[in-house]
């Protein structure tokens, strides 16, 4: 995501790079569930969808374009909704991180909670629903690293990232090996995405759920901006 604020350009010195890592590996197994079983579409990767829309348009292809829509409509709510959050707790003086990561996990156990019940292979309907909420999720997501990575720093597209490492290459920069492993941890987690959804489909997004829950029980410092610790 290519932040830009200069005030979190100035937050102190560099941040710790676990929790974005884990995220990141979170986003690719979720595109990765979506896309093999919740309609071909991803769930963070919004050029790709709009593209899909495009696609899906072209070739008459209602159920694509369908979804595609379902998955823009839940990325954007979600990150208007952990937007909105964010700022009203920080008029308040109050940490939001913690809030906005729990909301996204609420939203990944329903999708677990949906996923078990169908056994694996929900219906239409569900499937659709299924993945409005993922998109959701993803969309809080990346409101969450707004509020708190490094310039420059996504966990759920890369392509500005990709970018920034390319430049840094061709200027003979010294590479941003932490960027580097960001860009790694996308393929990596959609080929565990894959794996899970090939061999223990009716766990599938059992994945996406204890990832996150690992970034949670990190230390505080390690997710919270600083001048906003965690009480």
């Amino acid at each position: 995501m290519e932040a830009s604020a200069p005030s979190r350009a100035g937050r102190g010195g560099p941040r710790p790079r676990a929790p974005f890592l884990l995220l990141t590996l979170l986003a690719g197994s979720l595109n990765a569930i979506s896309f093999l079983a919740l309609g071909g579409v991803f769930v963070s990767v919004m050029t790709a969808n709009l593209a899909l829309v495009g696609i899906a348009v072209g070739g008459s292809d209602p159920w694509l374009a369908a979804n595609s829509v379902v998955a823009l409509t839940g990325y954007i709510a979600g990150v208007l909704l952990g937007a909105r959050y964010r700022e009203r707790r920080e008029r308040e003086s109050r940490p939001a991180l913690r809030g906005l990561l729990g909301g996204e996990m609420l939203l990944l156990c329903g999708v677990l909670a949906g996923w078990f019940a169908a056994d694996g292979s929900p219906p239409a309907a569900l499937r659709t629903v299924l993945l409005g909420a993922a998109a959701l999720a993803m969309g809080c997501q990346s409101a969450t690293i707004r509020a708190t990575a490094p310039p420059g720093v996504s966990t759920t597209y890369m392509t500005g990232l990709l970018t920034a490492v390319l430049t840094d290459v061709l200027a003979r920069r010294r590479p941003d090996w932490s960027r580097a492993a960001l860009l790694l941890a996308i393929p990596a987690g959609a080929a565990l995405g894959a794996l899970a959804v090939g061999t223990a489909r009716t766990a599938a997004p059992l994945l996406p759920v204890v990832l996150l829950a690992a970034v949670l029980v990190l230390p505080t410092a390690r997710l919270d901006p600083p001048g906003h610790p965690e009480t």
